[in-house]
């Protein structure tokens, strides 16, 4: 949901469409699309069959993942909405290269490309979350949306100055979630796990059943506005960011609700924006350092994180030279005994001490103790790569994007995947999926913005005020 603050010059262009409510109604949904998927496929086997009589043409690649099937997916995904085009969203950001090319370009078309409700059903979430009378809490409402994701779908609104915390007029961005999304997450998840199991689309080392379990948990956090509100509030308290100029968070209004969420709205590019790579080089610098710097906060000093890596959830404001965050739904809390174990971890790999990297591993659930040597060096030297930029022997400061170490230090990372999903005995512990969504997120945007990063005097600065339990 971080687009629900861009400007209107960069929104995507939005339809509209009923979002299937009721479970009868998704189910009815997905059955057609099982169907339609099944009927392009037997018609792609026929034309193969009659161009290469041998047959030899049918077998060379996936009769399910052709481009009018692809098309038939990204439509219907981006109608239902919900646990579905999370899933999608949520895989289309990353960059760890273990999705096949196909599936990689379905989830990659519908990040951006979710309807929006028709107004008469957003008037119906509106008037059961608010009031039949909601509209008196605005002096204007713009009822056309100018974002839509997963879950909801955001509006431009002013507020007076009777309902303003700052006693003035004020203009807000409102979060209205689409119908009855909370209660569809098990069964849209069902679905997905039955088109990607039924195509044989996923490595058996990505643990399909875990990936959905965790996902099934985050995403009934992420449908609670109320809990995204409080983890804002707690973001603009002092002992965390309040007092920090560099970076801005939105007030909230205290009418919001479980199922819809008003808060100031903040100018600014979002990093998704193309323009962004238009920046100076010492602002692109600023930028990606104050992330990277975020991240070890969060996890070292807060233990609190939001972890959706999604570039449009980070506003930069040239003039007031301000990173505004405005998405929190996907904000997730850390045990001090977790977070113990990982810095031990993180500590070994940036000290290239293999031995201490198998002990935390195992310690944290990443390994059994039966893994065959292959995925054992497959791990460990993953996990050192990615510590190279805090490594006391790397060159500061550290230059991401092309040509640069970090490339190479990427590409070594994902010849290890294959091996690790092949010989992978366990799936990863259940923090580390957000976790490592966000760290993985912040390198991609250094990449991204070519910036040059001091990596190692933030670590040095952040982890060595850290205490340790265990």
């Amino acid at each position: 949901m971080g687009s629900a603050f861009t400007q209107p010059h960069v929104s995507p262009v939005l339809q509209s469409s009923k979002v299937p409510s009721s479970r009868i109604g998704r189910i009815f949904h997905y059955g057609g699309l099982a169907a339609s998927l099944g009927y392009g496929a037997a018609t792609e086997f026929l034309r193969r069959s009659a161009t290469s009589p041998d047959g030899t043409d049918s077998q060379q690649s996936s009769l399910i993942m052709t481009e009018a099937n692809i098309k038939r997916l990204v439509s219907k995904l981006s109608q239902m909405r919900g646990a579905a085009l999370k899933l999608g969203q949520f895989m289309s950001i990353q960059d760890t290269h273990v999705l096949p090319p196909d599936l990689d370009e379905i989830f990659r078309r519908v990040q951006n490309g979710a309807h929006y409700m028709p107004d008469w059903q957003m008037e119906g979430v509106l008037k059961s979350s608010l009031g039949p009378s909601w509209a008196t809490n605005f002096t204007s409402f713009d009822r056309v949306p100018f974002a839509a994701a997963s879950i909801g779908q955001v509006h431009r609104a002013v507020l007076p100055p009777s309902a303003s915390p700052t006693g003035r007029e004020e203009r807000v961005a409102v979060k209205v979630q689409f119908p009855n999304i909370a209660d569809s997450i098990a069964t849209d998840l069902g679905y997905v796990k039955m088109l990607l199991t039924a195509g044989k689309l996923l490595p058996k080392g990505l643990f399909l059943d875990r990936t959905i379990h965790v996902m099934k948990e985050e995403l009934a956090d992420e449908c609670d506005y109320a809990r995204e509100a409080d983890f804002l509030r707690k973001y603009r308290a002092p002992e965390l960011l309040g007092n920090d100029r560099r970076f801005k968070i939105p007030w909230v209004w205290e009418g919001s609700t479980k199922h819809v969420l008003v808060m100031e709205h903040v100018d600014g590019m979002t990093m998704g924006d193309a323009s962004i790579s238009a920046l100076p080089q010492t602002d692109r610098n600023e930028i990606a350092s104050r992330v990277m710097e975020l991240c070890l906060r969060e996890l070292f000093e807060f233990r609190l994180m939001q972890t959706d890596p999604n570039w449009t959830n980070f506003l930069w404001n040239p003039k007031a030279k301000q990173i505004s965050l405005i998405d929190f739904g996907a904000t997730r809390e850390y045990t001090k005994e977790f977070m113990d174990m990982w810095l031990h971890l993180l500590q070994a790999a940036a000290a290239e001490d293999r031995e201490a990297c198998a002990h935390w591993s195992l310690e944290l659930g990443y390994l059994t103790g039966q893994e065959n040597e292959t995925m054992l060096d497959a791990h460990i030297n993953s996990m050192i790569l990615l510590a190279t930029p805090f490594r006391d022997s790397t060159p500061q400061p550290f230059a991401f994007g092309p040509g640069s170490q970090w490339t190479d230090i990427t590409a070594r990372i994902r010849a290890n995947i294959p091996v690790m999903l092949r010989y992978r005995l366990t799936p990863p512990p259940r923090e580390t999926y957000s976790l490592n969504r966000k760290l993985s997120g912040g390198f991609l945007l250094a990449t991204r913005l070519h910036a040059v990063v001091d990596a190692r005097e933030l670590w040095n600065r952040i982890t060595g005020r850290y205490q340790f339990d265990h």
